[in-house]
This record gives C-alpha cells, sequence and structure tokens, in this order.
C-alpha cells in the first residue's frame, strides 16, 4: 500500500477532525493524518516552520474555508504566491456551497470541491476512497 503521501487536514470543528480520523480508522487507510486548525498553522508545517510535523515530502490538503486567523481561501492565496507550495495539491471540505465560495476555490486550482452536507452519512467514507484512489494513480509534486 502506497502510504507515503501524508493528508493534512486544515479543520477548527473538534467534531470533523475526529469524524475525519474515525474515517480514516474505518477506511484503514495507513497514511499519516495530520491536523491544523487554520491556515496560519497550515502554512508552518507545509513550510517546515512547526514544531510538531516536519515538512512532508508528498502531501494532500483537505481544506476548510470558514476558519479563525487565516481562512481557507487566505490559505490558498498564500500558498499559491509561494513558489514551494503552488503545486501542492488541496481538496476543499467545507460547509459552504455558496458559488462565489467555489468559484473562488476553483480560481485558486483546487482539485476537487466537497460540501460537507453532500458527503451526509457515509459520504465521509465516499469522499475519503475518492481520495484514495486519486492520491493511488496520479503522480504528486514532492516538496
Amino acid at each position: 500500500m502506497k502510504t507515503d503521501t501524508t493528508f493534512l487536514l486544515v479543520e477548527d470543528d473538534e467534531v470533523d477532525v475526529m469524524a475525519m480520523k474515525r474515517a480514516f480508522t474505518r477506511q484503514k487507510l495507513a497514511n499519516e493524518l495530520w491536523v491544523a486548525t487554520d491556515g496560519l498553522e497550515a502554512l508552518n508545517i507545509l513550510q517546515g516552520k512547526h514544531g510538531t510535523y516536519p515538512r512532508p515530502e508528498s502531501v494532500i490538503v483537505l481544506l476548510d474555508l470558514n476558519m479563525p486567523r487565516m481562512n481557507g481561501h487566505e490559505f490558498l492565496a498564500a500558498v499559491r504566491d509561494d513558489p514551494s507550495l503552488n503545486r501542492l495539491v488541496v481538496f476543499v471540505l467545507t460547509s459552504s456551497d455558496h458559488q462565489t465560495d467555489i468559484a473562488q476555490a476553483y480560481d485558486q486550482h483546487v482539485a476537487g470541491y466537497i460540501v460537507k452536507t453532500d458527503v451526509g452519512t457515509g459520504g465521509l467514507y465516499r469522499a475519503l476512497e475518492l481520495l484514495e484512489h486519486y492520491w493511488r494513480v496520479v503522480e504528486l509534486p514532492h516538496s
């Protein structure tokens, strides 16, 4: 099993974090799941400036949009402006289904936009299956 890809969940809601951890366990994903509570902490992780996590070599970001300090849109803008991170694969996983949020995210070259309410009961597991198939098939850029 290809386990060298790290998933970085950028999410401030502890209930959603626990749900994602349960989904990883249920799906038997051996990949590491790191958690940042906002975009600023995620940037520090990705730039190797975080005390807990080393800089990941191969990473897929699962990004919420509505967070304190640095929200998802601000995070995406910072990532796309950073030459060492601008090829980062980011999937938005958020409660917002506003067309402006969706368009703004795709303008920042996200790989996909998943609305939390659309994943519903059992849907989170299907979303993870999609992500698992994605990273198994594609070649990801290394940091």
